[in-house]
């Protein structure tokens, strides 16, 4: 049986992050998207955060860190000084950037950006193409998809649910089991 050909290596460059893992930067071995053979790129603790396969162009790049039993899949990218730990998924055509952390059992999907200084954790999605950007969290079982909008120093958490085109800004909190939906557009400004 063929072996199958690996998109990328580990190099001997390496961080080590405060609980005593390495993660190791990583070396394009072919070209693939937009990556060319050769380009390093950010670091990860193992191969199992970063898919090998070449039918995706999911990459780490810059100084970002994935580890853990995090994985980045797909057409995913994570890039900046973003952080994808714990037992988080970035999949699909998603985007981590910036200094944005994604963790726990977060999942992060479709055509979803989660960027800035955000923060996705717990078992809370954010998929489709929604936005959580600026220093909002997302948590505990929560959910943002559709077209929807969380920013400023929003908050959603619980079993919330963003979705449609709603946008939740400012120092918005939404939680429990509240929902918000369609065009609706909730700013709170202290």
């Amino acid at each position: 049986m063929k072996e199958q050909q690996k998109k990328y290596e580990l190099t001997d460059e390496f961080v080590v992050h405060w609980s005593g893992k390495k993660l190791y930067r990583i070396r394009a071995l072919v070209s693939f998207g937009v990556v060319v053979a050769g380009q390093l790129g950010g670091f990860v603790e193992s191969e199992k955060n970063l898919d090998q396969s070449l039918s995706g162009n999911a990459w780490v790049s810059g100084n970002a860190w994935v580890y853990g039993d995090a994985r980045v899949s797909g057409n995913a990218w994570v890039s900046g000084n973003a952080w994808v730990y714990g037992d988080a998924w970035v999949y699909g055509d998603a985007r981590v950037y910036g200094d944005a952390r994604v963790y726990g059992d977060a999942w992060v999907s479709g055509d979803a950006r989660v960027y800035g200084d955000a923060w996705v954790s717990g078992n809370a999605w954010v998929y489709g193409d929604a936005r959580v950007y600026g220093d909002a969290w997302v948590s505990g079982d929560a959910r943002v998809y559709g077209d929807a909008w969380v920013s400023g120093n929003a908050r959603v958490y619980g079993d919330a649910r963003v979705y449609g085109d709603a946008w939740v800004s400012g120092d918005a909190r939404v939680y429990g089991d509240a929902w918000v939906s369609g065009n609706a557009r909730l700013d709170l400004m202290r």
